[in-house]
């Protein structure tokens, strides 16, 4: 088990089908002489104040590494099916704040993503609806036995690995969003730490597998340096969050 798995769960409702909820659209206040203040360049999330914050000081760079015994699709299957539920549960605390109003594309910097249907054409949707075409598209694939097997004698597809790097994209985009735009209320539900720790040990997961292009990555690569290194302990211990609550959701195959 992952100690930083076993904390309670994040406050906030869990699921990636969206509810209503009342938005006040945030208007830039003029300064005395009447003028607007400039837009905000600096990063909150690189202030050293916050990129210290975790939940767990346990070096994640060790824990990542597939086990003696365990199958590597097993492995695979089982991360990143925890990062789902993860991912999945921290976008929930912020949910109501991610608009169509207020997010209307899916952007993290100067990038933008856009949603490929079935039929590989380009859809051009907010980021809340990014989020719920992510989430219900992976929630399909880790519920497949023919994708992610859980019985005896069923094989992974050949196609395993490229639907986990498929997976992980999509997570990492989320992940991304969360910081660009949604940073400040995280920081205001104080749960910045759990977002630092899951951003590291998903991201050194993904390296130690070779799950995500450094060129898909780089637009946070900033971030990355600055959490990732020291074997995933950046830039100190936790928030004094300890052990308890729920453990991680494994993928095991029943015998």
């Amino acid at each position: 088990m992952v100690p930083w798995l076993l904390l309670p769960p994040l406050s906030g409702q869990v699921g990636f089908t969206h509810h209503p909820f009342l938005w006040t659209s945030k208007k830039s206040k003029a300064k005395p002489n009447g003028k607007k203040p400039a837009t905000e360049e600096k990063k909150m999330y690189l202030e050293p104040e916050y990129t210290k914050s975790r939940i767990t000081d346990v070096g994640f760079k060790e824990l990542v590494v597939l086990p003696r015994e365990i199958d590597l699709n097993e492995w695979l299957a089982s991360n990143t099916t925890t990062f789902f539920h993860h991912v999945n549960l921290q976008y929930s605390t912020i949910s109501e704040f991610c608009t169509g109003e207020a997010c209307q594309t899916m952007a993290v910097c100067n990038t933008q993503y856009y949603w490929y249907d079935e039929r590989g054409k380009k859809v051009k949707c907010t980021a809340p609806q990014y989020v719920d075409f992510v989430m219900s598209s992976v929630q399909k694939l880790v519920t497949d036995e023919d994708v992610f097997p859980t019985k005896y004698g069923r094989e992974f597809p050949s196609s395993f690995e490229s639907l986990v790097k498929k997976i992980c994209k999509y997570l990492f985009h989320v992940l991304a969003h969360i910081y660009w735009s949604h940073f400040k209320e995280t920081l205001a539900l104080e749960l910045h730490g759990h977002l630092n720790t899951l951003y590291v040990h998903f991201i050194l997961f993904a390296r130690e597998f070779n799950l995500l292009d450094p060129k898909e990555t780089a637009v946070m690569d900033d971030l990355t340096e600055v959490l990732c290194s020291a074997g995933g302990r950046g830039g100190g211990g936790g928030d004094g969050a300890s052990g308890g609550g729920t453990g991680a959701q494994n993928h095991v195959k029943e015998r």
